[in-house]
Formats: C-alpha cells, structure tokens, sequence
C-alpha cells in the first residue's frame, strides 16, 4: 500500500482536528503536518513537499487560491485539493485556473475526501464526481471560460487578487483610507490607487465597496474577527514598491 502523505491548512482548529481525525483512520494516508493560515501552510508545504496539500479557500493572510498558486509555481509535485464552506458558480473556476486538482465542499462525507485525496495523488482532477485527466481538465476549464466570458464585460474577470491587491483590499475592508493604506504598507498613496483602479476594473467593481462585497463572497478576503490590530507606527516612511 503505497501512503500518501498529505498538509491539511485551515483556520477553523474544531475542522481541522475533525478532518485529521478522519482522514487518519484510512491506512493509507498520513497528515505530516498542519497549520492554521495561508502563510504558515505554504512554509509547511515547503519543507515536507507533502503528495496532497488540503487548502480551506477562505484564509487569513493569503488564501487558499493564492496558496494554491505558489503551491503550483514552487512545489509542483504537491497536488491540491481546495475545501469551501459556501458555493458560487465561479469559484471551481477560479480554484483550477489557481491550479487546484480538485475542489469540494467542506461539508464532504470523510469516505468521499479520502477517495478524491487518493484520486488526485494519482495524478488527475476532481469536480463534482467528475474525474478528469488533463486534457479533459482542461477542456472542461475552456467550456467554463467560454460561458462566464460571454455574460461578462470584464475580460480579466478569471484572474484572482494578486497578494498585493489582496492586502488593499483588506485594508479597506477595515476602513482605511488610500493615504492609511500607503503608510501601512510603505507605498505612496498614489500607488495605492492605482492598484485599487486595477483590481476594480479586473473584478468589475464600479467602487471600493462592490469591490470588497465580491471578494468577500469569493473568499479573497476576511473582514477582521475582533483581534486584528492595525498598527502603523511600526512601519517606515512610504515608499514606492
């Protein structure tokens, strides 16, 4: 029996434990170890190259969309299987674009994730039962593309937040404004607003609050929980990035 050895990252500790429970009662799979955010998940990924990487979409600091793409970029070899508490129409494809393998709900039986774990460490890709090689994967991906291009006026409509328009974007969220941001940040206001046009105009948002409405729903961002703290005395002079 061949062990598959997989990272589960997710900030929900009471989930976490669940899923590691389950997941370690079938003989052939093994947890090497887990962590609670974006950050902590890609450094752990980094240093155990697991065969599967379990990514909740909706992190703190970087998602799981943007873990999934560095996940992808750096540690190819780590296949990816991205969890969601909520469903939208355009998050599968949104998750596979990021390079996800496969994507499910996070209220999936234990039998189920353990077979699409399996599934995925076999080299394929898994949406809603369908198992996919690549070339089905991807034209799959193309139809998906197809039909949302053809109901949107944004033609980068498909590309998630870049880490930098996620942390603005955050920002906002919190009430900030563009000059705040900068000095948080350490980039000129004027920079700050011209990624805030970008990522508009990329989403097709009209404003800053339709913006973070969307990427709420999407599970780009996080509102604050009550324990987050913005501190911008220690950071330096802004300065251009």
């Amino acid at each position: 029996m061949t062990e598959i050895r997989i990272v589960l990252v997710d900030d929900h500790p009471l989930y976490r434990e669940g899923v590691k429970k389950a997941i370690t009662s079938f003989p052939d799979l093994t947890i090497v170890g887990e962590a609670g955010n974006g950050h902590d998940g890609m450094d752990l990924i980094r240093n155990t190259h697991p065969d599967v990487a379990i990514l909740d979409v909706n992190l703190p600091d970087e998602n799981g969309l943007q873990v999934a793409r560095r996940v992808g970029s750096e540690i190819p070899d780590t296949r990816i299987v991205l969890l969601t508490g909520y469903t939208d129409s355009e998050q599968p494809l949104h998750a596979f674009r990021a390079g996800a393998h496969a994507y499910c709900s996070k209220d999936i039986e234990h039998e189920q994730l353990a077979e699409i774990i399996r599934v995925v460490a076999s080299g394929r890709w898994v949406y809603e039962g369908q198992i996919m090689d690549a070339k089905e994967k991807q034209a799959w991906l193309d139809e998906q593309m197809a039909g949302l291009k053809s109901e949107s006026t944004s033609g980068d409509l498909f590309a998630p937040l870049t880490q930098r328009e996620s942390e603005i974007l955050n920002l906002v969220a919190r009430g900030l404004t563009n000059k705040q941001i900068g000095y948080l940040l350490g980039i000129s206001e004027q920079t700050v607003k011209n990624h805030l046009t970008s990522l508009l105009r990329k989403i097709g948002a009209s404003d800053r609050t339709q913006a973070v409405v969307y990427a709420l729903k999407h599970g780009w961002i996080r509102l604050p929980d009550g324990n987050e703290t913005t501190e911008p005395s220690s950071l330096t002079t802004p300065k251009e990035d």
